[in-house]
């Protein structure tokens, strides 16, 4: 693939995006009624047409996205490429998912005065306001209420107001709220690695150019990437000595999605590291400090914004939903159906134990990281990473774009490292996982395992070949590597898995 060179493999990740983003207006997640007539459907030959040329396109972005981090390019040439392959997906209706039409939906509930945390989308008037959003939510959501915070929820409110409901404008401008929040997750990424002395160009290519972030962020709007770009704002600040404003930051980040409260604790550590005074005084300091900014940010918000703190009781409300990428909940379902069989036990009570499990793992190896992080072992960064994912691994519910919270911390510190190639080949293979009409068909399932396979064996070809000093096939990322260097007692160079 290194025949290509970065500029062959901008130009055929463009070609990708391209057949993603054309595939999509006919094949993507249309809504139930669009008024301006561009998101329609064509009858069924032409989505099956479209949905081919998607999956071909972005077939094609992955082998693109793959080849550029073995040729190597400098951040300059990453970000436009970056700009290049967004593009094409700007004006395409939804990808791979309904959830923006909720966002549109829960935006007019919030403007009508309605509890959007006690009630759902469908207490929206069909014909009215908003009417078509709320039609074209998915039918696990229209009954429940939103688990997001009060900070997204504005901007939710405000996008609606701007565009007065009207579903297409509604939605593109969520989609730019979007694209902001890629904006913010690069520049965090460039400034963590500049402070770490790392290689920007290889962070930016797992955190930033990664095609499951194109996909599910831009080309589905996720507001997962406005949480990952703050609480990677709040690192930023935290490690410049600003860490009141990073605490405000993970607030907000906070207040769009829940388990962004957990860089509190890495940044915690930060924050003690770098005070002054005792050590029980610099101890106190992370433990306390940025929480209590959290917090008070917290606080204010919710009560500033109209919606009031009925987001602290709707956190849970997604895990009623079972997600196939769930490992406690593929396990609490099998070990359900064999003890409801063998032994006449309750097949739900069984799965909800399993679950709790999960998470209480969860809990314990979020608790290792951190105290690592504390005593010196691990770089707080990069145990932030690792707890996000663990905790998506771990949960109850699962989606593809999850992995996403946890990716831009391991690549700033690990881009090189196990944990960032494997986290390279899980993107790589989750892409699959949905169609682009927001489903998800036994055959993505299948598709995902094959790559992730493939994917696992170039890294072992890879691994085979460093050892032997040739040059072998596989993933690797763009720039020279550094010598590392150590800070505060932590390397700064990949940290293993």
């Amino acid at each position: 693939m290194r025949g290509l060179g970065v500029v062959g493999c901008r130009r055929l990740g463009l070609a990708g995006s391209l057949g993603v983003g054309a595939g999509g207006w006919v094949a993507g997640k249309l809504p139930a009624h669009d008024p301006w007539g561009w998101w329609t459907g064509r009858g069924p030959a032409v989505t099956t047409a479209g949905a081919a040329l998607a999956y071909t396109g972005l077939t094609v972005l992955v082998v693109a996205w793959w080849a550029y981090g073995r040729n190597g390019a400098c951040a300059r040439h990453t970000l436009v490429t970056l700009a290049w392959w967004v593009a094409p997906l700007l004006l395409a209706p939804p990808l791979y998912s309904a959830d923006v039409y909720s966002y549109v939906a829960q935006g007019a509930m919030v403007l009508e005065g309605h509890d959007v945390y006690s009630q759902g989308p469908s207490v929206l008037d069909p014909a009215g306001f908003a009417g078509d959003a709320a039609a074209s939510v998915g039918r696990n959501w229209t009954d429940t209420p939103a688990p997001y915070g009060p900070f997204f929820l504005l901007l939710a409110r405000g996008a609606v107001a701007l565009t007065g409901g009207t579903l297409v404008p509604a939605v593109v401008l969520l989609r730019l709220v979007a694209v902001a929040a890629l904006a913010l997750i690069v520049w965090a990424v460039r400034r963590l690695a500049r402070e770490y002395g790392a290689d920007e160009s290889g962070a930016l290519w797992l955190a930033a150019l990664n095609p499951l972030l194109l996909i599910h962020v831009v080309g589905g709007a996720h507001n997962d990437g406005l949480m990952a770009g703050l609480a990677l704002t709040g690192a930023v600040c935290a490690l410049r000595g600003r860490w009141v404003l990073g605490a405000v930051a993970i607030g907000l980040a906070t207040m769009v999605k829940s388990p962004a409260g957990l860089a509190l604790l890495f940044v915690g550590v930060m924050v003690g590291r770098a005070s002054a005074g005792s050590p029980a005084r610099r101890i106190s300091t992370g433990l306390f400090g940025p929480g209590l900014v959290a917090a008070a940010t917290v606080l204010a918000v919710s009560a500033v914004s109209g919606t009031g703190f009925g987001w602290l009781h709707t956190q849970s409300v997604a895990a009623g939903i079972h997600t196939s990428l769930s490992v406690s909940s593929d396990l609490g379902a099998g070990l359900g159906a064999l003890a409801h069989l063998t032994a006449g036990a309750d097949h739900d009570a069984v799965k909800a134990a399993v679950r709790f499990l999960g998470l209480a793992a969860a809990a314990v190896l979020v608790a290792r990281l951190g105290w690592r992080s504390a005593v010196g072992r691990t770089d707080p960064v990069l145990a932030l990473g690792l707890a996000l994912t663990a905790l998506v691994v771990l949960s109850p519910m699962v989606q593809p774009w999850y992995l996403l919270w946890g990716v831009p911390f391991v690549a700033v510190r690990a881009c090189r490292g196990p944990a960032g190639r494997r986290l390279a080949v899980l993107s790589a293979a989750l892409v699959y996982e949905t169609h682009p009409s927001g489903s998800t068909p036994a055959t993505g399932f299948a598709v995902m395992g094959a790559v992730a396979v493939v994917g696992l064996l170039l890294l072992r070809r890879e691994a085979a070949a460093e050892r032997t000093g040739s040059e072998g096939g596989g993933i690797g990322v763009p720039g020279p590597r550094r010598a590392d260097t150590v800070r505060d007692g932590v390397p700064t160079g990949a940290a293993p898995l």
